[in-house]
């Protein structure tokens, strides 16, 4: 296939944040993919933009992966951006021992792990291009974490550090590296989120966050931090201990995800 068009490549794609994001690039002329585990998810994403391309895949198998960089090269001649958006967020009470564990390492494979291994075998297209991107979906919990989700603060902020990490090694090979930070975004992902109405956490709609980032992305810009998480930045530098109290008035989530 000719490259006339740049290839965007979005894990879990199929809905939230990153559905809201293929959209935009969808309407700005790139060749996008879209990836998840739910084929039904993903046909219908297909039937509503006929456009899109569609791939299910598993970011946290590997034989899963190596098929989808060989598609992509088949199909496209190769990715010029990887954007690693697929995440689950687990409500977890530490101090109970009904802890499942294996939920909380599947979060820290589809959360941490995952981008790692995609972005491994995904160098060699990302190198052909001349126009490459990598972008990491983190969180702003990355900056002050949310006690009721301690596993899964701990990979974006995990996901943070190693992104700043690669930037400048990816750097020589002419491959950016971008961060989106998240605020509390109204998908799927927080339906169980558990706080109290005062704590100013009302979700931010996926179309918005797609427009900030938007915005944000053309302008060049390596870390986009939209709404909240602007501020969580700030005053995790200014005063982190008060903004851990603020965010953090019930530590204990009332239910478990």
């Amino acid at each position: 296939m000719s490259k006339m068009k740049q290839t965007i490549l979005i894990t879990g794609g199929s809905s939230g944040i990153g559905l809201a994001i293929a959209k935009k690039f969808i309407e700005n002329n790139y060749n996008v993919v879209v990836t998840g585990r739910n084929l039904d998810k993903l046909e219908k994403v297909k039937y509503d933009l006929p456009s899109i391309h569609i791939e299910q895949s598993d970011v946290c198998n590997e034989d899963d992966v190596k098929k989808l960089v060989l598609k992509m090269e088949q199909n496209f001649g190769g990715i010029d951006i990887l954007f690693n958006n697929a995440g689950i967020m687990n409500l977890i009470d530490a101090g109970s021992e009904d802890n499942q564990l294996n939920k909380q390492f599947t979060e820290i494979e589809i959360n941490f792990h995952a981008p790692i291994r995609m972005l491994h075998y995904f160098l060699p297209q990302l190198k052909k291009s001349k126009n490459a991107v990598v972008v990491n979906v983190s969180s702003g919990l990355a900056y002050v974490p949310f006690a009721q989700a301690p596993t899964y603060s701990g990979t974006k902020a995990a996901l943070h550090f190693w992104t700043m990490g690669i930037r400048p090694q990816l750097k020589p090979h002419n491959i950016k590296v971008v961060e989106l930070l998240p605020p509390v975004v109204d998908t799927p992902i927080f339906d169980g989120i558990d706080v109290k109405e005062d704590d100013n956490l009302k979700p931010m709609p996926p179309e918005k966050l797609a427009n900030l980032f938007w915005k944000d992305f053309i302008n060049g810009r390596e870390e986009i931090a939209p709404g909240l998480s602007k501020q969580l930045k700030l005053m995790s530098r200014l005063a982190p201990k008060f903004i851990f109290k603020q965010l953090n008035k019930q530590p204990i989530p009332s239910k478990r995800t």
